[in-house]
């Protein structure tokens, strides 16, 4: 009895195979993903090393990728099976670390070159080559007597390279792989060295390293369907710092942002950079460079929101930090140029305003509305809006240092300074000095390192001349000494210096109402206030000695595009409240004249 078939039903089939070959090998767009691919070939035939060979022959651009590998003993399979790689059946076999499951990758050729020849000695000791022409259906296999150094090994050949990727030099190569293969390179221990003849260059690849400060502590998110590993730095603002998307070693989205669901906070900082590797992605097969937004794409959209809670606390942590300091760079830089430029005016007319406790300046918190946090509720009467904002105070503020976050521990030594840099000091006087050693994040390094000190000109004495601190006694006569200090960590040595200006007459901060004991004299720390649409810029708050700026006014925001700009407003508001301090008695011409006078002196030490 026979069957009848229904015409309804049936088994997709390809209409026309080199069609869809042709397809296939097009759907390559990126050169360099294609060497990468290559690179990966050598890899997963467990190659120690391997050699990227640009060149040009005959006048014909070429490149050859060459490794010790175990090489390919059917040459025949690899070219009647497109799309049915021989690693499927490995992996299905329990073999691990390898990439690739789609049979398609050599075809990638047809976008670097118009020729491939692939000679390679597998396991039976006989060496064969695959001769495969762009655009060509058909393929060539025959033996040749070339043999490799170490008995098995596979080179592939691509020539002549297309006119667009001719220019393609042995830095652009050596950058791609080593972010596309970041991990794979550094897991298998391969070495892969490119030699660019026609710049005279070798080059080797090595791991792309992160420059930023890897965060500790991160929990990693689990998924029932496989691993997901997450190594996370953060870095110094820029558009450049990503976080790259991998599967098992190998990138295949250079920018996490570009998928919807990671297209916002945390993921989109521009100081978060690093990597995720989700080794049970989808990838699309033409490309390999995107992913299939299927159920284990969701389940590890799922597992990554575990994650965003810590990011968050870690990128606001970072956050004020950075304010923290910025605000101290700023009144360090607007008490110098201000103190500078009282010394070329009447001491007599100007004085410092009234601060309370240390001049050297610290950041706490407030709360415009309810009195500062953490101080005794006294708030201020600029405004009433509710505001969190970043303070600069004296130092007899209480902040607690007993536990350190992730970006307090240092890095190798990188800089160092002498604190104060300059100063003007009396005969026969006492200053101390300490020296600052920074690793390259500016983080100040509080251990392992020595200091040796020594005086250039002999004006004075040091209380010794090792340790962190130290002690200069001034001489009898004036004149400019140099402290000299040689800061040593491991194999890393810097010298810096401070200048030291010995003068018989020093101008004094005190003022004539030191002794009241209400306070001293000095330059006092600010805060912002937020009051939109409030006319005032800044007010000179006595009782607490700070100096209020209203960060709601238009001038602020405008000032705060551009940081050189932002520092010279505040400044000016500085030079506005010390006038007006200095000058209660004055009318409005005699107040614009002193202004315009303690401004150019300013800003010409700024």
């Amino acid at each position: 009895m026979s069957v009848i078939e229904n015409p309804n039903e049936g088994m997709l089939k390809i209409g026309d195979n080199w069609n869809a070959i042709t397809i296939i090998a097009y759907s390559q767009n990126n050169p360099l993903k294609a060497i990468a691919e290559f690179v990966e070939n050598s890899i997963d035939a467990k190659a120690k090393h391997i050699k990227i060979i640009r060149g040009k022959h005959h006048h014909q651009h070429y490149i050859k990728i060459i490794d010790d590998g175990s090489g390919i003993d059917d040459f025949q399979y690899v070219a009647t099976h497109i799309g049915d790689s021989i690693k499927r059946q490995l992996k299905k076999q329990g073999a691990v670390n390898i990439q690739g499951e789609f049979g398609i990758g050599l075809l990638s050729f047809w976008t670097v070159g118009d020729q491939l020849m692939l000679t390679s000695t597998g396991s039976e000791g006989l060496t064969r080559r695959l001769k495969l022409v762009k655009d060509n259906p058909g393929y060539h296999i025959s033996d040749v007597r070339e043999l490799f150094e170490k008995g098995t090994g596979t080179e592939l050949h691509i020539t002549p390279l297309l006119p667009g990727i001719r220019q393609l030099s042995g830095e652009k190569i050596q950058n791609y792989l080593a972010s596309e293969l970041r991990d794979r390179i550094s897991r298998s221990g391969v070495e892969i060295k490119i030699v660019d003849k026609s710049a005279r260059k070798e080059l080797i690849v090595e791991p792309r390293k992160f420059s930023g400060r890897l965060i500790h502590n991160l929990s990693q998110p689990s998924n029932p369907n496989g691993e997901i590993y997450c190594e996370l730095y953060i870095n110094d603002p820029s558009s450049q710092n990503k976080l790259g998307l991998y599967k098992q070693g190998t990138r295949v989205i250079d920018d996490l942002t570009s998928l919807e669901a990671f297209s916002g906070s945390p993921w989109n900082s521009d100081i978060l950079e690093g990597i995720i590797d989700v080794s049970f992605l989808q990838l699309t097969p033409g490309t390999r460079d995107g992913i299939i937004l299927d159920s284990a794409y969701e389940s590890f959209v799922i597992s990554m929101s575990t994650i965003i809670e810590d990011l968050e606390i870690v990128l606001s942590a970072e956050k004020r930090a950075e304010e923290e300091k910025a605000s101290k760079s700023i009144l360090r830089r607007i008490s110098k140029a201000l103190k500078d430029a009282l010394q070329f005016l009447p001491t007599e007319e100007y004085r410092w305003l009234q601060i309370r406790g240390k001049v050297q300046p610290k950041i706490i918190h407030v709360t415009t509305e309810g009195g500062e946090s953490g101080q005794d509720g006294a708030g201020d009467d600029t405004g009433d809006k509710a505001e969190t904002e970043s303070v600069v105070m004296p130092e007899y503020a209480i902040e607690d240092r007993s536990e350190k976050s992730f970006f307090d521990f240092p890095g190798p030594l990188y800089s160092a300074v002498i604190s104060p840099t300059s100063t003007v000091m009396s005969v026969s006087t006492v200053k101390t000095f300490q020296l600052k050693a920074r690793d390259r994040k500016r983080t100040p390094i509080d251990e392992g390192v020595s200091v040796k000190w020594k005086l250039l000109n002999g004006l004075g004495r040091l209380s010794s001349d090792s340790g962190e601190i130290i002690e200069f006694t001034s001489g009898l006569e004036p004149g400019v000494e140099e402290l000299i200090a040689e800061v040593r960590e491991n194999d890393a040595t810097i010298s810096t210096s401070a200048t030291i200006t010995v003068t018989g007459e020093l101008f004094s901060e005190g003022g004539p109402d030191d002794s009241t004991g209400k306070g001293k004299k000095g330059l006092p720390g600010y805060t912002f206030k937020h009051c939109p649409g409030e006319l005032w810029r800044s007010s000179y708050d006595a009782e607490r000695g700070i100096i209020i700026i209203n960060s709601g006014h238009a001038d602020f925001l405008f000032s705060s595009r551009n940081n050189p700009r932002k520092l010279r407003y505040i400044t000016k508001l500085y030079a506005k409240e010390l006038v007006l301090v200095n000058f209660p008695e004055a009318d409005k011409g005699q107040l614009l004249e002193r202004m315009i006078e303690l401004q150019l002196y300013t800003e010409e030490n700024l």
